[in-house]
């Protein structure tokens, strides 16, 4: 911490302490072998030590604490706090004083001062204490500016101040990562997993209170970072949720639209923001820290003009029997479309009924429902492929393969894929 002098000597001194929490005492053993020239003088002097654990004087922590030695560093997202003292050093009294603390940051200027009104007189030796509190929400540098002004006993009005500079570094670096997923099978649209890498980028152990997703107001959140066991989930952790110096750990959270926003593909299409994630850490003796990051953007999912997406189909079909499944399509854009369907068969995939009929016209965001047959003629595992759609107003064609994968077994062997 720098603190600039006053160039002309006053009637009250300033002091400004940090606030922080005690260390455990370190202490560095010196031991040698009993056949040493010193024998067993400095274990002795280690039994005899008042710092040392007793039965563990080769130990080296202690069990006593330690008061700080100098500033410390401060991480973002802690609390800062200072105890500020004026003292009168003179003689006489002194009146009329005025104690005003502000922190300047890169962008902006904050008054912590518990009170703003000026105490009447302060007689010699006696002094104004007062304790501030802040929580760190910005990185680099932090000046603590203090004020002092004050009217001495022949009515001159005298005002000083002191500069404290000190830095705010980053305790975690923070990684996200998206993945768009598509449920074929369900009327639930644009599952989104979330990937949240942190790291302890500090030089102490830190214990993971809490990483939390915070979702946005489309959104439904599920959090993946447990085991079901009973009816109780284990951590994928630990019990004990410690990270090291430098170690990164992988959350991961599933994300689904609200039933109110999921039929609407248009609106979910356009939406990137997903939330924010919430994180509360605890250091050396229960020092706590919290960061929130800014809102969590993803690249918006490109469906295209049209969706086609499977609400129904069996898991195993039989070789050679026709089976059915339901297809939905949706019109993402923003025109009415007048749809025509075509059926393509495949080498393994034949398709029932009528290709090249019409589906009718699809307003903006609006989906049909379109049962459809087919049978296989190759067992194992089969993809399904050989949709077209075409929009007959603009003659623009939209082709689809490698819809979904069914399982053909046959009846009669019992063959599974």
């Amino acid at each position: 911490m720098e603190v600039n002098q006053a160039k002309q000597e006053h009637l009250l001194a300033l002091k400004v302490m940090r606030l922080t929490k005690p260390t455990l005492f370190t202490n560095l053993p010196v031991t040698c072998e009993d056949r040493d020239l010193p024998g067993d003088l400095f274990g002795q002097l280690m039994r005899e030590d008042p710092s040392t654990i007793k039965g563990a004087e080769a130990l080296m922590l202690g069990e006593m604490l330690t008061l700080p030695q100098n500033f410390g560093n401060i991480f973002l997202g802690e609390t800062f706090s200072s105890y500020i003292s004026v003292h009168n050093d003179s003689s006489q009294v002194v009146k009329d004083i005025l104690v005003k603390a502000d922190l300047q940051t890169s962008s902006q200027r904050l008054n912590l001062s518990a009170s703003n009104s000026a105490v009447a007189e302060l007689k010699p030796e006696c002094c104004i204490d007062d304790v501030i509190h802040h929580e760190v929400k910005e990185i680099g540098t932090h000046i603590l500016v203090c004020a002092v002004s004050y009217t001495t006993q022949y009515g001159e009005k005298l005002y000083f101040r002191k500069f404290f500079k000190f830095q705010v570094l980053k305790p975690l670096d923070v990684k996200t990562k998206f993945y768009n997923a598509e449920s074929d099978l369900s009327s639930v649209t644009d599952e989104v997993f979330l990937e949240a890498q942190i790291q302890n980028i500090t030089t102490s152990p830190m214990f993971m209170e809490k990483v939390s997703l915070e979702p946005s107001m489309m959104y439904n959140v599920t959090e993946l970072n447990t085991v079901a066991d009973g009816d109780d989930g284990e951590s994928t952790f630990g019990k004990m949720s410690y990270l090291q110096p430098m170690d990164t750990r992988q959350y991961l959270y599933c994300l689904k639209p609200k039933p109110e926003y999921a039929e609407k593909a248009g609106v979910i299409k356009g939406v990137t923001v997903i939330g924010k994630l919430d994180i509360v850490w605890k250091t050396n003796l229960g020092e706590r820290g919290r960061l929130q990051t800014s809102q969590l953007q993803r690249m918006a999912p490109g469906y295209g003009d049209i969706r086609l997406s499977l609400e129904m189909i069996p898991d195993t079909v039989n070789l050679e029997d026709p089976f059915d499944i339901i297809c939905k399509i949706t019109n993402c854009s923003e025109r009415t479309m007048d749809l025509m369907l075509e059926m393509c068969n495949t080498r393994s995939i034949h398709w029932c009924g009528v290709s090249g009929r019409q589906l009718g016209k699809l307003s903006p965001g609006a989906f049909l429902s379109l049962p459809l047959i087919l049978l296989s003629s190759v067992q194992g595992l089969q993809s399904i492929s050989g949709l077209r759609l075409t929009d007959t107003f603009l003659k623009r064609t939209y082709e689809y393969d490698d819809i979904a994968q069914v399982c053909v077994v046959c009846p009669y062997t019992n063959n599974e894929c």
